[in-house]
């Protein structure tokens, strides 16, 4: 059997003059900006156009472009190989789709088509579900698939909060930095999200607390000194917390060795590398930090992928049944049902 594997992330824009059409792209949809479209594109184009200049400087600080889509591709051909030295039975083949920025859905319909798979496996490079990130990915695939008349059989993995190997890959990754360290303050950060879009049932935030938690719990150190925070909050909306920037602040006052894990992101972006390595560190000196540290993002970290491949080889070994993917991890009924492994 030929299975085509698509890889979801948000893009990049990869060079300065596309940083204003990758920031409408990302405004001008309606899992971020929920209006009608006669609303949203002026606004998009709006907000697009006075954010593109900070945009710039964040950009610049990367050499002109974002590395996403490169460390996409190594994440790509990494699984690629694993999933084919893995399952014998099958040809896979990886396709990347970005949702902002190239390539987008439009562009790799028509590569998936000439595959001609049996089977196609959509699979998001965010560990945890959320209606702006997965689910805006997943909606834009199926619309356009349905648009190019491309009827083949999918499914969907839309969710790995806590697979084993995907916390195993963090635990290693943590271990390397405390190491004998004291003193520390393990601080877990994620992009945050407007509170009005947890309290309308995504699951996100719910799904965050599960990883981090079962990470705290595999490092099995006692007294851990840890933290869940949020970052990267814009706008007037009240958004989730503690905010990672005053987490920040309230410890290198205290003194503490600033250790942070990036919980959320798979990859090295600007979140990640002008956010958390530059503003954030600049923040922390300004209040006392002596030691501050960064974990880096999964990228091709062997359990990483080895936890999506065994997951997009091994679902048909789950029950579904309609119940939520893994069957362990049973999202409390208030939430929007995201559509773990579910079947078309």
């Amino acid at each position: 059997m030929k299975k085509a594997v698509i890889l979801f992330n948000l893009g990049g824009p990869d060079k300065l003059e596309s940083i204003e059409p990758f920031l409408f792209n990302l405004f001008n949809d309606p899992a971020i900006l929920n209006l009608p479209s006669f609303f949203r594109y002026p606004l998009a184009k709006l907000i697009s156009n006075r954010r593109a200049p900070t945009a710039k400087k964040i950009y610049q600080e990367l050499g002109g472009s974002s590395p996403i889509l490169k460390l996409t591709e190594e994440q790509s051909k990494a699984l690629e190989l694993k999933l084919n030295n893995n399952d014998q039975t099958s040809e896979y083949k990886c396709f990347i789709v970005m949702r902002c920025w190239h390539p987008r859905a439009d562009e790799v319909v028509n590569q998936v088509r000439n595959f001609n798979p049996d089977e196609i496996i959509l699979m998001p490079l965010y560990p945890q579900y959320s209606a702006a990130t997965s689910g805006s990915s997943i909606k834009e695939w199926k619309d356009i698939c349905k648009k190019n008349n491309l009827n083949i059989k999918t499914s969907t993995i839309c969710c790995y909060p806590t697979d084993g190997n995907f916390i195993l890959a963090h635990k290693e990754k943590i271990i390397k930095k405390i190491i004998n360290l004291e003193n520390f303050k393990l601080i877990f950060s994620a992009h945050g999200l407007p509170e009005k879009n947890i309290k309308k049932g995504d699951p996100y935030q719910w799904q965050v607390e599960q990883s981090v938690d079962k990470i705290v719990k595999s490092l099995n150190i006692q007294n851990l000194d840890w933290i869940l925070s949020y970052q990267s909050r814009v706008g007037p909306l009240k958004w989730i917390g503690p905010s990672t920037e005053d987490i920040i602040v309230e410890n290198s006052k205290l003194g503490k060795h600033i250790i942070l894990v990036p919980i959320a992101f798979v990859s090295e972006h600007s979140e990640t590398l002008v956010e958390l390595d530059i503003e954030y560190k600049k923040l922390a000196d300004k209040n006392g930090c002596k030691n501050y540290t960064r974990v880096s993002a999964l990228g091709t970290n062997e359990n990483y992928i080895k936890a999506m491949s065994n997951l997009i080889i091994n679902k048909q070994e789950y029950n579904f049944n309609g119940e939520l993917f893994p069957p362990k991890l049973q999202c409390p009924n208030q939430f929007i049902k995201c559509p773990c492994l579910s079947y078309e």
